[in-house]
């Protein structure tokens, strides 16, 4: 049993966790509270320090046997080390500056030109759309640099740089734990993480010290013709701005919508028509609707057999090659609809005449094998099925098989008993 519990109780794991689970505990816990994360919380920063430091003890074999035995106490008494400052053991676990940086995609450490976020939206869009190719007016809200302050975020030289943290937002604390020096990075609470400090009635009036204000901007989207699904578009410096840093781009990806008519892959599409037998055997004509307005008149020729499931092309009459001049191909698939009988009218059996006009133009029967000459043949004729009737037939049948089973099962078990 361990002395104490309260490095455990910090990462929410048990005493008895794995090297895993306390990796992943720890994992978990610095994004939660990790200070760029959470620049307006001064808690946050404590948090984390003392998560970072909980996990700095338990994942070390020998610092972690020390505290289970003895408690925090064994651990200044036994010299757990120089200590490591919370960001670089978070540096080091997650590996180079950090998973965040606020709206600056960096980290801790500057790795270049800071930039403001990009914003990001899906653009969906009609196949008729794609295929004339159209240019979409999108409306979308971003922050842009305060014209009244020109982003000072109140009166010339009433913002000053703060003192505390020399502007940088952060304050650099140490913590004594007996022979342990713990070096560790806070929100600076002079200036709230701001960096500047500056008097409320000096604030701008316009953006109230935010430096920015929210602006509606209306961007010309042009979608190609062709254009595929996952396609960015993307329009560089459009997006929010923040003072002293380059604006953020604003990205749309293109997503094409679901059609009624028509299926699509890449520059080919594939559509479904339904005809009858008799446009399926002795020729007909087909009307489709194109994406542009137009109607395509597609002529079956007589005897030209079109059997259910037969597929056919146009070529030339695909989607529109994206950022080339040619085009795909248009696949038919045919479904053939057979009629239900066939014959004179009020169900009237087909006459000779019929039957034989059938036969001068279809292909000769196929022959079925003959029964020997000697052999006893039965005449019948076929029914239609009755779902409901064959239904009843099979569940009765099934209960008689039941009943024998039963039966036969009993003369078992009583021979058995003899």
């Amino acid at each position: 049993m361990v002395k104490e519990t309260k490095f455990y109780e910090v990462l929410g794991v048990p005493p008895d966790a794995s090297e895993s689970q306390l990796k992943s505990a720890y994992k978990k816990g610095a994004l939660k509270w990790h200070p760029d994360k959470n620049a307006h919380n001064p808690d946050a920063a404590e948090k984390f320090k003392d998560l970072s430091h909980a996990y700095e003890i338990l994942s070390d074999p020998q610092k972690r046997q020390i505290y289970d035995d003895y408690g925090e106490q064994g651990l200044e008494q036994g010299g757990a080390g120089g200590g490591m400052a919370a960001e670089d053991l978070f540096a080091q676990f997650f590996g180079g500056g950090g998973a965040f940086g606020g709206m600056f995609g960096g980290g801790m450490r500057d790795t270049g030109p800071k930039k403001a976020r990009t914003i990001s939206h899906v653009h969906k869009v009609s196949l008729e759309d794609i295929y004339r190719g159209k240019v979409s007016k999108l409306a979308l809200q971003k922050s842009v640099i305060c014209p009244k302050c020109e982003g000072r975020g109140g009166k010339e030289g009433a913002v000053k740089k703060c003192a505390g943290c020399e502007g940088r937002g952060m304050k650099t604390m140490m913590r004594q734990m007996g022979p342990m020096i713990q070096r560790f990075q806070t929100v600076c609470p002079d200036c709230q993480g701001e960096g500047e400090t500056i008097r409320d009635r000096d604030r701008c009036k316009q953006c109230n010290g935010k430096k920015t204000i929210i602006e509606r901007k209306v961007l010309h989207v042009h979608v190609d013709r062709g254009v595929r699904s996952g396609t960015k578009i993307e329009f560089r410096g459009e997006g929010d701005q923040l003072p002293g840093v380059e604006p953020g781009d604003v990205v749309f990806e293109i997503e094409q919508k679901p059609h009624a008519r028509f299926q699509r892959k890449e520059d080919d599409l594939f559509y479904e028509a339904e005809i009858d037998l008799l446009t399926a055997l002795a020729g007909g004509r087909i009307h489709i609707e194109h994406l542009d307005d137009r109607w395509l008149s597609v002529d079956i020729l007589p005897g030209e057999v079109i059997s259910n499931g037969d597929v056919k092309v146009i070529r030339g009459q695909g989607m529109p090659s994206y950022r080339h001049h040619d085009f795909g191909n248009l696949y038919i698939q045919f479904t053939v609809k057979f009629p239900e009988r066939l014959g004179g009218p009020e169900g009237e059996p087909m006459t000779d005449e019929q039957v034989k006009a059938l036969e001068s133009v279809l292909p000769p029967r196929m022959q079925h094998a003959e029964p020997p000459v000697d052999s006893m043949v039965e005449d019948y004729v076929l029914e239609n099925v009755d779902p409901t009737r064959e239904g009843q037939a099979r569940a009765a049948g099934m209960m008689d098989d039941d009943d024998d089973e039963m039966h036969h099962g009993g003369e078992r078990v009583q021979c058995a008993s003899q």
